[in-house]
């Protein structure tokens, strides 16, 4: 097939050799399929940011942090440079949890390199030997519902243990290969402590999954994995080994306003008392 323009630089340097065609086009990118020294890998082609339909909202934002000040300050001010740097460390982000997540053992395509905007990186493969298929795309039995939900609610504890929320999460962005579930689409990962939608997007997450993998196994709908993995990561007894139940209780234990306000008086007292003796002490 012709190569796409993008994806030239690339064919002259060398880091690829052949584009053998496309895979997908999605909300936010395009990807390929190439070959490189005799491997086939993909290539996401990142769309220009007005081409891209997922909107780099707020919420995602939010907890991401730059090293260097002088960009920070920048895209606080939404300057020309500042809108080139935060377009910049959006389409770094994906590369950013790739990397981490597949260093804390999650199932996830291996990341070899970025440039321009292109992410070369490991092709999935399915059981058949053909490109993996999506999970949205596949009819299950109960069992393999099952396991593939296990499975999956595994990975998102990974993903928590190793700090990140997947934010987009859904039967396709999940592949599917001889071993069980990929999963892919990360730019919009988000900081599980910096980012106040955090506990939301996970709920959203295994939601999702929830939804889907009960059209085949219908008790997976009564559970309740997301408020339970949060309440012991909040508590910081999340585990990659934590037994999970799929069920929690919400504690619906009505507060004593009155012991409360009685806290926060004699707090104010005693501040009070301090910075009386402290007055005293300056006489």
């Amino acid at each position: 097939m012709k190569t796409p323009p993008r994806l030239l630089p690339l064919l002259e340097d060398g880091l690829i050799d052949e584009v053998i065609c496309q895979l997908m086009s999605g909300k936010e990118a395009q990807v390929y399929i190439v070959e490189c020294s005799g491997i086939r890998r993909c290539a996401k082609v990142f769309k220009e940011a007005n081409q891209r339909s997922f909107k780099q909202a707020v919420q995602y934002q939010e907890g991401r942090t730059v090293r260097n000040s002088r960009r920070a300050r920048a895209m606080s001010k939404k300057t020309r440079y500042g809108q080139q740097e935060q377009e910049s460390a959006w389409l770094n982000a994906e590369v950013d949890a790739l990397r981490k997540l597949a260093a804390a053992g999650v199932r996830v395509p291996e990341p070899y390199t970025f440039v321009d905007g292109v992410l070369l990186m490991e092709l999935i493969i399915g059981a058949d030997g053909l490109t993996a298929p999506r999970l949205g795309d596949l009819e299950l039995t109960a069992d393999v519902a099952r396991s593939y939900h296990e499975q999956i609610i595994g990975e998102v504890v990974r993903m928590l243990c190793a700090g990140l929320v997947h934010g987009d999460l859904s039967p396709f962005n999940v592949l599917v290969d001889a071993h069980g579930p990929v999963i892919i689409d990360l730019p919009q990962a988000v900081s599980a402590s910096g980012n106040n939608s955090a506990h939301m997007m996970l709920d959203r997450d295994v939601g999702n999954m929830r939804e889907f993998f009960g059209r085949f196994a219908p008790e997976l709908l009564e559970t309740d994995y997301s408020n339970e993995i949060w309440s012991l990561y909040e508590s910081g007894d999340l585990r990659e080994d934590s037994r999970l139940t799929g069920s929690f209780q919400q504690n619906d234990t009505i507060a004593d306003l009155a012991q409360l306000l009685a806290v926060i008086e004699a707090a104010k007292k005693e501040e009070e008392e301090r910075l009386a003796r402290a007055a005293l002490a300056l006489e």
